[in-house]
């Protein structure tokens, strides 16, 4: 079993470096090649375990996003994002539950609200992924991002409280009450505490390397701990990493330069294995069917799958619009967002692999022994959903952003809000600077000290310069001073690092001796393509 999961793992990083190179989504790629695979004649069954998704892939995706969530953006559309990852899973939850009882004979009541639970969250990782390319507006992107935050949390602990009802261990509603209270005010806790605490010892360390260590087994240690006392261990998880990705800014320089870097290969392998998997689970589901009416089948999946979309349209539409039509209050405080945007937003509501994880962890039978009533349609239209909606939203998401023509403007707002920024703190450096040189003066002149400080002021300028030089880089004006000198210094670095590597294949220095100034000049290049 491990050795199939890591032939899994390996392949998936391979694929999507190959989409990745050829532009394309590697996410739905990625799905389609595991359908292609797992129709392969003899080709090994590869099942997708509950625990290792729940466990192992959904709390560090999580953090992932979370470190590059911002509180401020979220606190600003806090309504919005709530009747999105809140509100609407609810929504979705017994809109699903009702057609799944009237159309799926096998499931009960509970069964069918256990499948409108497994089928709310959708995973915004196909969407932002399509948003950062096409250059989505930042409102949206905050809406998609703020949503895939909390949404799992809203529907996995509403599938916990049916889950009980439908295998028998809730005696009355209080007691899925209780288990809802206890999920939410747990993982707040939780994810409060331990994000707090996470936060003082790695302010305390000043040791980049061990700080990234404790970030990387954080997500699993607070998921953990939060399950461990009956809490929603996805809502702890996402309270920390806001907790923490707010007070990132006031980390070391290369803690935060490892961290992203270590955050996005993480980002990269666990998204490129979860989709994989997701395509690779075709025959395993397909197989439980056998013996269902086709008539059946075929009706519920259809009717499910338009309830999942159709439920997002109208929730999106109905709350985006009905409010202001209904108060001047809400009309004035903030202005109605475009229809083409708002079918955006309703549009990228993929589903992905935690959906199908809950699916599979569905008991096969109740606390009576007796089977689960229609487990095996449950989990076929969960399967359903899943790749339906990867498939058709997916695939049709980028068409419609172009159609649409729902694309940011920020760009050149963000340069002038960079420059003015970059102005204020060019200003905010020399006058710093002013004072230490008056500080030293004051014991007496020096010229080593000026030479350093003409050399300072130069490098101060030309960082102020070059942020409101891109203001002009539309206009035909040919090189700026700026571009020439990151030109020329780039040609310079490639041939101090072509020296220095000749100089240890000749034997004159170290490797050690090489990297430490290789990483000098690493710095430095990054330092110049960030200008």
């Amino acid at each position: 079993m491990i050795a199939s999961l890591l032939a899994v793992l390996v392949a998936a990083v391979l694929l999507s470096a190959v989409f990745r190179h050829y532009k394309v989504s590697a996410p739905l790629a990625l799905v389609l090649a595991g359908l292609v695979a797992d129709l392969i004649p003899g080709f090994p069954e590869i099942k997708l375990e509950p625990h290792l998704v729940l466990f192992a892939i959904l709390p560090p995706l999580l953090w992932s996003a979370g470190l590059e969530s911002s509180y401020f953006a979220l606190r600003r559309n806090v309504r919005t994002i709530g009747l999105l990852a809140i509100g609407l899973p609810l929504a979705t939850t017994f809109a699903v539950g009702f057609v799944a009882y009237k159309t799926a004979p096998e499931l009960t009541v509970a069964g069918a609200l256990t499948l409108g639970a497994i089928v709310a969250p959708p995973d915004a990782v196909s969407a932002t992924a399509v948003g950062r390319r096409l250059g989505l507006p930042r409102r949206i992107m905050t809406l998609l991002g703020g949503e895939s935050l909390l949404n799992d949390a809203t529907a996995l602990t509403v599938y916990k409280v049916v889950l009980a009802a439908a295998v028998g261990t809730a005696e009355s509603w209080g007691r899925p009450l209780a288990t809802l209270v206890l999920a939410v005010a747990g993982g707040f806790a939780v994810g409060g505490v331990l994000g707090a605490v996470i936060v003082y010892i790695r302010s305390r360390l000043k040791d980049p390397m061990v700080e990234s260590a404790i970030g990387l087994v954080a997500p699993f240690l607070i998921y953990q701990v939060a399950e461990e006392i009956h809490g929603s261990g996805v809502l702890a998880v996402v309270v920390a990493v806001l907790i923490l990705g707010h007070r990132s800014t006031r980390a070391g320089y290369a803690t935060r330069l490892q961290d992203k870097a270590v955050w996005k290969a993480m980002q990269l392998v666990l998204e490129s294995f979860a989709f994989l998997l997701i395509g690779l689970q075709l025959r395993r589901v397909v197989s439980d069917t056998v013996g269902m009416p086709a008539s059946v089948v075929a009706i519920s999946s259809a009717a499910v799958l338009a309830t999942v979309i159709g439920v997002r349209i109208v929730w999106l539409y109905t709350f985006a619009y009905l409010p202001r039509l209904l108060f001047a209050r809400v009309r004035e405080r903030q202005p109605a967002p475009g229809c083409a945007q708002m079918f955006v937003v309703a549009w990228a509501g993929m589903r992905g692999v935690v959906s199908l994880a809950a699916a599979f962890a569905v008991p096969l039978t109740t606390m009576s022994g007796a089977p689960f009533p229609g487990r095996a349609q449950l989990v076929f239209l969960t399967f359903v959903v899943v790749i339906g909606t990867l498939l058709l939203q997916g695939l049709t998401l980028p068409w419609l952003i172009r159609v649409l023509g729902v694309q940011g403007d920020e760009a050149r707002t963000d340069i002038l809000a960079e420059a003015a920024a970059q102005d204020i703190a060019a200003r905010a450096a020399a006058d710093r600077l002013d004072q230490l040189l008056a500080m030293q003066h004051a014991g007496g002149p020096s010229d080593v000290h000026e030479r350093a400080a003409q050399v300072l002021r130069g490098w101060n300028t030309r960082r102020r310069d070059s942020a409101w030089e891109r203001l002009c880089r539309d206009e035909d004006i040919g090189e700026s001073p700026t571009v020439v000198f990151r030109r020329l210094r780039l040609a310079m670095l490639d041939a101090e690092r072509a020296a220095f590597i000749a100089e240890r294949d000749g034997g004159r220095i170290d490797d050690e001796v090489l990297r430490s100034v290789l990483h000098g000049l690493d710095l430095e290049e990054a330092t110049l393509n960030r200008d």
